[in-house]
């Protein structure tokens, strides 16, 4: 992904606010008198800020500010953190083994940093059933989950069973 920006001819605004490298305002100044400068201390002239009135341009080398704007990118983009949420489905007759390498699976995608979706699906009669017993039902997986968690959405009766939501603590 390249950056974009006018440097040196390319900028056609009449007037520039020109800062320097290190920070320093040089003030208001005529494009030509930019150049010149820029010129004179063997850098180009970038524009920064070209919706600033009088637009904003900066006097430095244009690879060392590619670098600079690519480093900060990149370190933005590193400190957002995405997180997923995975979906685990058990019914009411789920079998122990089964509840197991389904509770291995949500360890590890706790352990990943993920959010858990645990659905305990409902066919026929069993919609109708207790909400407690099928609370118990679905808390049978939490006793095998090996990762620390805490309960993001609590317990949510919806068309297809309930669903609860899980994150690692």
């Amino acid at each position: 992904m390249a950056i974009r920006v006018k440097i040196n001819h390319q900028i056609k605004a009449p007037e520039l606010r020109v800062i320097t490298a290190d920070g320093e305002n040089l003030g208001v100044m005529t494009t030509s008198q930019a150049l010149e400068e820029a010129h004179r201390r063997a850098l180009d002239l970038i524009e920064i800020s070209p919706s600033a009135v009088p637009p904003v341009a900066k006097i430095m080398d244009h690879g060392k500010y590619l670098y600079d704007e690519k480093k900060k990118t990149k370190s933005a983009r590193s400190r957002t953190q995405t997180t997923e949420v995975k979906n685990v489905q058990v019914k009411i007759g789920t079998g122990e083994h089964d509840l197991n390498l389904k509770a291995k699976r949500v360890s590890e995608w706790l352990a990943e940093g993920n959010r858990v979706k645990i659905d305990l699906f409902l066919v026929g009669r069993s919609k109708y059933m207790d909400f407690n017993f099928l609370k118990e039902r679905l808390e049978r997986i939490f006793k095998l989950v090996t990762v620390e968690y805490k309960i993001a959405q609590e317990a949510v009766k919806g068309p297809k069973g309930l669903t609860i939501i899980i994150e690692k603590k």
